[in-house]
């Protein structure tokens, strides 16, 4: 199991959704990685998203909107079936600076521009439904 933060920012067309690329393949991601001892998954989701893309959180709540499963390729090439909690987190501002700036790209997109260039069907899915998703959520 992951954690993943969903960042966007509120604009009058809707919510716009903060990508990164993958280390390895490059390819448009959002932040994510494996559950850290001493946090739960807000708090998981929040430190990923600060070294991952150099997020500022608004507000002290993070919404769970969902998961998705994908395959997460180990050294040597094993896949394995990998679930991702996903947390909505409203961006107050970005970082110039953050512990991975040098490794990845970042862009903000529309939420439905977004579902066309990450790989996941599901993540895929989440994004398309974003809007719907976050009013559940509150």
């Amino acid at each position: 199991m992951q954690i993943a933060a969903l960042c966007y920012r509120m604009t009058e067309a809707g919510p716009d959704v903060l990508l990164i690329t993958s280390r390895t393949t490059r390819r448009w991601i959002i932040p994510k990685g494996w559950p850290m001892k001493g946090t739960d998954g807000l708090g998981t989701a929040l430190e990923e998203a600060w070294e991952e893309a150099g997020v500022k959180q608004r507000g002290a709540d993070a919404l769970r909107i969902g998961r998705y499963r994908y395959k997460k390729i180990f050294d040597g090439g094993l896949p394995v079936a990998t679930d991702v909690h996903v947390y909505a987190i409203e961006v107050l501002e970005l970082s110039d600076t953050f512990p991975e700036m040098g490794q990845r790209e970042r862009k903000w997109m529309r939420h439905q521009e977004a579902a066309l260039v990450v790989d996941e069907p599901q993540l895929k899915a989440i994004l398309k439904d974003l809007p719907a998703l976050l009013e559940q959520a509150r």
